[in-house]
């Protein structure tokens, strides 16, 4: 059995080979860009995955204040948070989100959080996560290339 040519490589943290791509948000309904950059932070769309390593990409997405929600769901969905005290059940919607400061970027976080695995590990993706409500972005260095989010399963 040692001549088989056939071996399953486990990717590690040293030989993961990550990459920074900038998405733009422009005209995107946001539960289908969401859950494509969920399996970019993942690392779904590389031959090498592996399920319990950090293996996925640096995300950056650009223009997140231009993303679209179809249907009744800006005012419908509604989305629930705990202030910590009893009776601190509060509702919240995507457009009450939005209309606070970063709220694209909370709006975002939470739905591509929601897509992540309910573990210790999505708290390790969605760290390479970055939005800007802008154009510009901060992560020029790391000279992220551009990708069409369509193009995308």
């Amino acid at each position: 059995m040692d001549t088989l040519s056939y071996k399953t490589i486990s990717v590690n943290k040293q030989t993961a080979k990550k990459e920074w791509v900038v998405v733009d948000a422009t005209d995107q309904v946001l539960g289908r860009m969401a859950s494509k950059v969920a399996k970019l932070l993942r690392g779904k769309y590389k031959p090498e995955f592996t399920p319990h390593v950090d293996c996925g990409d640096n995300v950056i997405i650009i223009n997140a204040e231009k993303i679209k929600i179809s249907g009744k769901k800006m005012t419908d969905r509604v989305y629930l948070r705990y202030t910590g005290y009893p009776g601190g059940q509060r509702p919240e919607t995507p457009e009450s989100i939005l209309a606070k400061k970063n709220g694209a970027d909370r709006l975002i976080r939470r739905v591509v959080k929601g897509m992540l695995p309910k573990n210790k590990l999505a708290d390790r993706l969605i760290t390479n996560l970055y939005i800007y409500e802008g154009s510009e972005h901060q992560q020029q260095a790391q000279q992220p290339k551009a990708i069409d989010i369509n193009l995308y399963k």
